[in-house]
C-alpha cells in the first residue's frame, strides 16, 4: 500500500508535466487570437479616433476660447457657455425647434404608420405605391425645398394658382413672409419627405410579426383595432422607438428646409438652433461661442433620445 502512493504521485507528476506544454500551447494560441483581434479592430479604432474623438476633443477646447476663425485664439473659460443662456435669439431658436419637433414628429409617425398598415399586405399595385411614397426620401429634402420655394411664389406659384382656381384665396398669398404660414409649409413638406422612411421601417417590423399571434387574436374575437393596439404595437416597440428617435434627431438638426425657404425670416422668427449656430459661426465669426452652442445641442438631443429609449424600452420581466 505504501509503495502504491509514491507510484501514484509519480504518475500524477508525469501527467502534469505532460499537460503543461498543452496548457502553454493553448495559452499562446489564446494570446495570438487576442493579438489578431486587436490588429483587425485597429483600423476601425483609428478611424473613430481620427474622425470622431479628435474633432470632439478639439470642439470641447474651442468652446472655452474666443476662436475667431482668422487669427489667434484666447482662453475665455466658461464665458461662451454662460453666454448661451443670455442669448435671446438662441433661446428663441431652441423653443422654435421644440415647437417644430412637437408638430412634425407625431405627424410623421401617424402618416407613416397609416401607410404601413395600408401597404403591408401584398396586393396589386402595393409595390408601386410603396415606391411612390418612399420616393420623396430618395429625392432629398434640398431638392424638394427648392421646388416648394417656386410653387409658393405669390401669383405664379402652382399652389397659389390652385388656391385661386378653387376660390380659397386670391392667389397672392406670400407664404414665406408670415411665420405661421411658413411653419405650416415647412411642416407639410417635411412630413411628406420623412413619412416614407417611417412607413418602410414600420412595415418591415409588421411583416416580421408571427401570423400565429394574429390568428390567436382572431380566435379570441379581437377586433382590428385591438390587434393593432394590443398585438402589433407592443411587438413593434423597438421599431417605433427607432423611427421616433430618427424623427426627433432630424427635427432638432433641421437646417436645409428653413435655410432655403425662409432663411430664418421674417426676422429671426423661424431660426432653428442649427441655423443660429451657423449664423454665429460663419457670419458673426464667433466660432468658440458657436461650438459651445453645438455641444449644448448635442447634450440636449442626447438627453431627449435617452428619455425616448427609456420610455419605449422593452418591459420584459
Amino acid at each position: 500500500m505504501t509503495d502504491a502512493i509514491p507510484a501514484n504521485r509519480a504518475r500524477a507528476a508525469k501527467n502534469g508535466s505532460a499537460a503543461a506544454p498543452a496548457r502553454r500551447r493553448r495559452g499562446g494560441l489564446g494570446r495570438a487570437k487576442a493579438r489578431t483581434g486587436l490588429l483587425m479592430a485597429l483600423p476601425a479604432f483609428l478611424f473613430v479616433a481620427i474622425f470622431v474623438l479628435v474633432p470632439v476633443g478639439f470642439a470641447v477646447y474651442l468652446s472655452f476660447t474666443d476662436y475667431p476663425l482668422i487669427g489667434p485664439d484666447h482662453w475665455v473659460g466658461l464665458a461662451n457657455w454662460a453666454f448661451i443662456g443670455q442669448d435671446a435669439t438662441f433661446v428663441h431658436a431652441v423653443l422654435f425647434t421644440l415647437l417644430y419637433t412637437v408638430i412634425v414628429t407625431p405627424a410623421i409617425f401617424i402618416v407613416g404608420y397609416g401607410l404601413a398598415v395600408l401597404l403591408r399586405r401584398r396586393r396589386r399595385g402595393s409595390t408601386l405605391l410603396r415606391t411612390l411614397f418612399f420616393l420623396p426620401y430618395v429625392v432629398g429634402l434640398v431638392t424638394e425645398s427648392f421646388i416648394l420655394l417656386l410653387e409658393l411664389q405669390p401669383g405664379s406659384g402652382g399652389i397659389n394658382v390652385l388656391l385661386r382656381w378653387v376660390h380659397i384665396t386670391n392667389g397672392q398669398t406670400a407664404w414665406l413672409v408670415h411665420t405661421n404660414l411658413a411653419l405650416i409649409a415647412v411642416c407639410v413638406i417635411v412630413v411628406w419627405f420623412a413619412s416614407g422612411l417611417t412607413m418602410v421601417l414600420l412595415m418591415a417590423g409588421m411583416q416580421g410579426i408571427s401570423s400565429d399571434l394574429l390568428e390567436a387574436a382572431d380566435i379570441d374575437g379581437a377586433s382590428w383595432l385591438s390587434k393593432e393596439l394590443r398585438v402589433r404595437m407592443p411587438l413593434l416597440r423597438r421599431t417605433i422607438a427607432m423611427s421616433l428617435i430618427i424623427s426627433v434627431v432630424g427635427s432638432f438638426l433641421a437646417f436645409n428646409q428653413f435655410y432655403i425657404l425662409t432663411q430664418g425670416g421674417p426676422g429671426t422668427s423661424t431660426d432653428t438652433v442649427v441655423m443660429w449656430i451657423y449664423q454665429v459661426a460663419f457670419v458673426q465669426l464667433h466660432l468658440g461661442r458657436a461650438t459651445a452652442m453645438s455641444l449644448a445641442l448635442v447634450l440636449l438631443v442626447g438627453f431627449i433620445s435617452f428619455i425616448q429609449f427609456y420610455a419605449l424600452r422593452d418591459r420584459e420581466a
